[in-house]
């Protein structure tokens, strides 16, 4: 298993180029690329290995521009809430302007309101702790990791209509608990 993860670690560089293709922020660049990295550290070690068998080096960098595709245009991965959302509505909210000496420095968050978004995901974490674990794991593979219900219905194996009633039901329980 580390041979396979040396091989994804020497593709990093064909990885960025790939990333290049679909943005020229290197900022975002450097972080979709971490973020397939840790994904690939994070994804199921069998399937990992079946992706190299089969079709070896060459298997894992489609995977990987598949997965660094959909990181950098899907509004739901993992990446779009950890960087973009944050990044794109920071400019979008904050018309604060500050000046410390001689800088002037725009677009500062607003930190009461970040505590406030905070403390809002931690309730929803907390909630969603206190449900079944079927409903709770449904729920983060189709919110968290950005599937869509057909995706979800095909690797779970679970009934499409199923699925939708049962993050439906979730987001019902977390809107009442909340209060929204």
């Amino acid at each position: 298993m580390n041979d396979i993860y040396i091989i994804i670690s020497n593709l990093y560089k064909d990885f960025k180029e790939m990333a290049y293709g679909l943005t020229t922020d290197e900022n975002d660049i450097n972080n979709a690329v971490q973020e397939l990295m840790l994904y690939f550290l994070s994804m199921n070690k069998t399937t990992l290995e079946d992706i190299y068998n089969k079709d070896g080096e060459q298997g894992i960098l489609k995977y990987g521009a598949v997965a660094l595709r959909r990181s950098l245009t899907s509004p739901r991965s993992k990446f779009y809430y950890k960087y973009k959302k944050y990044y794109t509505n920071i400019n979008s909210f904050y018309t604060t302007d500050v000046t410390y000496g001689s800088t002037k420095i725009n677009n500062i968050p607003n930190e009461e309101s970040d505590n406030i978004e905070l403390k809002r995901l931690e309730a929803i974490d907390q909630e969603l702790e206190k449900l079944h674990w079927y409903d709770k794991k449904i729920f983060e593979l189709y919110y968290y990791e950005g599937n869509t219900l057909d995706s979800l219905a095909k690797c779970t194996k679970i009934g499409r209509n199923s699925l939708f009633t049962t993050i439906d039901k979730v987001r019902d329980i977390l809107k009442k608990e909340l209060n929204e």
